[in-house]
């Protein structure tokens, strides 16, 4: 089932040059997505614009069947963002639920208490006395709590220490259901191996890549070596620490393991060459 369609978007700020120009965008429900780019790629951009933050100039988006633009009370409650800047209001956690909890039909505060307790918040605490990264706690725990259909997370783990990026894959894998659709825009890929799939890199204002796990694993293959050796089935290859990472077409049924690092690199290096391996997906 399609929750996302966006066909021939555009948007810009101000008179610069579009940051998208016909972008197209398809996402199903029932899954964790990997929102990937660089810095200024417009990954917030995108996410406001499906939140009904921010509106397009043109072009059409529907998000589970709604128009973002029109904020409906029905679209609204049934969408969760987590931006990465925020501010809190003056108040205890447990007075704040008390207070947002009702924008949202199925809040389970039977979840949200599993959540903070995780956490190790106290919903006694004042919003204002906790530091960034516990505010960001409270918050992911909030918002899975809410059970909208469409969660999404921009950088969701900056602030976070070791343990909490662990608790954080945690009680995401928690939250999942079929019926609940994730997106996680982040720059930091290793926090979310193996949490993340299907993988959409953008770039330049456009979808370069957006393919599932088994999809990749099928089609590429990465193999090792301490010299570089090019051959017509090589796609990318990078160096470091004395020998090669190589990426190449997977013709021979190879049963590899691509971190979302060298993904990353190999789409956006490599963006003709991916587009010609996967284009059959489209």
């Amino acid at each position: 089932m399609k929750l996302i369609e966006i066909s021939d978007l555009l948007y810009s700020y101000g008179s610069k040059k579009p940051l998208f120009d016909q972008l197209k965008l398809k996402l199903e429900t029932g899954n964790i997505y990997g929102l990937l780019g660089k810095n200024g790629a417009g990954k917030s951009t995108l996410l406001k614009i499906i939140s009904g933050l921010l509106f397009p100039e043109s072009g059409d988006v529907s998000v589970m069947g709604h128009r973002p633009i029109d904020r409906s009370p029905s679209f609204l409650q049934d969408v969760f963002l987590l931006t990465e800047e925020f501010e809190l209001p003056s108040m205890s956690i447990k007075r704040y639920v008390q207070f947002y909890a009702c924008f949202y039909p199925k809040f389970s505060e039977e979840l949200f208490q599993s959540f903070i307790e995780e956490f190790k918040l106290d919903r006694s605490a004042e919003l204002n006395s906790l530091s960034y990264g516990q505010k960001k706690k409270f918050l992911l725990s909030f918002g899975l709590a809410t059970n909208s259909q469409l969660v999404i997370l921009d950088e969701p783990t900056n602030g976070l220490d070791i343990p909490s990026k662990s608790q954080f894959r945690k009680v995401v894998a928690r939250a999942m259901d079929n019926d609940r659709t994730f997106i996680i825009s982040t720059h930091q890929v290793r926090d979310m191996e193996g949490l993340i799939d299907p993988i959409i890199i953008l770039d330049e204002g456009e979808i370069i890549f957006n393919e599932g796990s088994e999809s990749i694993t099928k089609k590429l293959k990465v193999t090792k070596s301490a010299s570089l050796v090019e051959s017509p089935d090589m796609v990318y290859a990078e160096g470091g620490f004395g020998s090669y990472t190589i990426v190449s077409i997977n013709d021979d049924h190879s049963e590899t393991n691509m971190n979302l690092e060298t993904l990353f690199n190999t789409a956006i290096n490599s963006k003709e060459r991916i587009h010609e391996i996967f284009k059959g997906d489209e």
